[in-house]
This record gives C-alpha cells, structure tokens and sequence, in this order.
C-alpha cells in the first residue's frame, strides 16, 4: 500500500541538556522538583479525532501548550497567524528549511507543514509539555531529533465506516475527496506499530482520558526528573 506523502526531510538529533537548564514547572510535580519537558505526539488518520482530542488536552492540562506549525498553505476562514498556522509563503518555507529551523517537516496533499525548533527546545529547556497534531512522518522525525522527550500515540478510529462517516459529517468534502481520505487513511494506519501507545477514539472522554494517563505517566518519568536527587537527599534517605 502506498504512503500518502513523500518521506519527511531528517532533522539532526538535538543535543543532551545540562541539568541546570531543566526548570520546575507546576503541574503534576511535587514542589521544587525540577523536570524537562514532555514532547506528545498526537497522530492518526483525518477523521480518527486527533484535533478535537488536542483541543480538549489542552482544555484540560495547563501546564501543556500546542506546537503551532509553519505552513504553506492559505489561512482558512477564522485561523489566526500564530496561533493556529504559522503560514508562510513557499520560498520562505525553504529557507526555514535551508537553515535549519524545522524540527520536522513533509509535504501533504500538495502543500508544506514543519515544526520550528527554537519553540519546542525553550518549552522543553523551561520543562513546559508540548504537543503535537502531526501525522507518522513528523512523529518518525520528532522522535529521531528528540530521542529522549517524546512520546507517541496513534489514535486509531472504532471502524472504517465510522471514519467515513465522520469525514462526511463534515460537510465540506466531494465524495473523491472522502475517497481519497479514506485511501491515505489506510495508509497511516499501517504504521500504528511505529507508535508508544495507541488508543481506539470509540469514545472521545475515554480517548482523552486514557491520552491525558500517558501525559502524566511520561511527566513522572525518573529519567525526566533530574531535581529527585536533591529532592530525595532532602528527605534524608
């Protein structure tokens, strides 16, 4: 079965941080632990839910922010630079690939999307969570780049049907354009086994609730947390 998209340009690995660049941050940490930052990588197939799954995330976690992507492609009615889109023209999207801003970056259906490093690494370096809404080829990049601050869910849909059926929900598609969602879909699919987690949105409160466990499991992780040592040395032990 074929990919959707061409494969996604490599980013070069980010480099260790020292831990006086990890920072305490509220949330789920006891205080005065200090913790580096969670990079949670949200993908599925369009109509899985993702996005309404990212919306209701960052409704819910305030310690945790969306990377907002560079795109080539035009605002939509209602989207906001900065804060939904960073929306760049295509020469300008090449040099931020040039020089080396994008963590990750792919062309899909025709138009460009890329996460700009200097964002993700001041959220990781302040230990604030980031989240991604980016599909298996920016989850495959992320992780390469940030090895040890990512982590990844693949939201799979209860049926193929219930797929199509909320893609026609929608009601702004043609049917060949359904068609042809239906077809990538299968495609994204496939790679589940690529992913740390994966969860079934048969239920979107479940779904969510079983995506904000994985957050707060990867928050606690002893590896994340270099404040422990003095923490623990405070209780004497």
């Amino acid at each position: 079965m074929s990919d959707p998209a061409p494969p996604r340009s490599p980013a070069p690995p980010a480099p260790a941080l020292p831990e006086d660049r990890v920072s305490a941050v509220p949330g789920g940490q006891a205080a005065g632990i200090s913790r580096r930052g969670v990079c949670l990588v949200i993908s599925a197939p369009s109509g899985a839910g993702k996005s309404t799954i990212t919306r209701r995330l960052l409704a819910a976690e305030p310690a945790l922010s969306l990377s907002v992507s560079a795109t080539t492609r035009a605002p939509r009615p209602g989207e906001v630079e900065g804060t939904h889109y960073l929306f760049r023209s295509p020469d300008a999207f090449a040099a931020m690939v040039a020089a080396g801003e994008l963590l990750e970056w792919a062309e899909v259906f025709g138009r460009r999307y890329g996460t700009p490093r200097a964002a993700v690494a001041a959220a990781l370096d302040a230990g604030r969570d980031v989240v991604f809404d980016i599909d298996w080829q920016g989850w495959r990049q992320v992780r390469e780049a940030l090895p040890g601050d990512t982590v990844g869910v693949f939201v799979l849909p209860p049926s193929l049907d219930a797929l199509r059926s909320r893609l026609a929900g929608r009601g702004s598609d043609e049917p060949a354009e359904i068609a042809r969602r239906m077809a990538a879909a299968r495609a994204e699919i496939s790679h589940w086994r690529e992913f740390d987690h994966v969860v079934v949105n048969a239920e979107l409160d479940e779904a969510v609730a079983e995506i904000r466990a994985v957050l707060h499991a990867a928050r606690t992780a002893t590896a994340r947390q270099p404040g422990l040592a003095g923490f623990v040395a405070g209780l004497g032990a």
